[in-house]
């Protein structure tokens, strides 16, 4: 009977640990900047959200991620998360990921007719 337990436990410890590092690894790559968090915005540091860099998706882009994967509406600026098939809605765009970021103008760039 351990010979079958003690596998099983190993392989299910392996799997949650390596859904919570992919997890991490997505959340954290998004937004690579700090700091600019009160209007009117400044003092921001690192590089912000590369928007080409994304799948472009016929409703606006799609960052592939490990685990989850980050939907943008091109229209809406509806922020969704996509988890297992799951679609979770997370919320619009900031101010701030407006002034720091630009996704209208990069939507606009992209074909999209942004309303956010």
């Amino acid at each position: 009977m351990s010979y079958f337990i003690y596998p099983m436990a190993i392989i299910g410890f392996l799997s949650v640990t390596l859904v919570a590092i992919g997890l991490y690894l997505d959340i954290t790559d998004f937004d690579k900047t700090q700091g600019g968090y009160e209007a009117p915005y400044e003092g921001v540091t690192g590089d912000p959200v590369d928007w080409y860099a994304m799948d472009k998706t016929p409703n606006g882009i799609a960052k592939r991620g490990y685990v989850i994967n980050v939907l943008v509406d091109g229209t809406t600026g509806l922020i969704t998360f996509e988890l297992f098939g799951w679609h979770i809605p997370f919320r619009q765009f900031s101010e701030r990921a407006l002034v720091v970021h630009k996704p209208r103008e990069a939507f606009v760039a992209m074909g999209f007719s942004p309303e956010f």
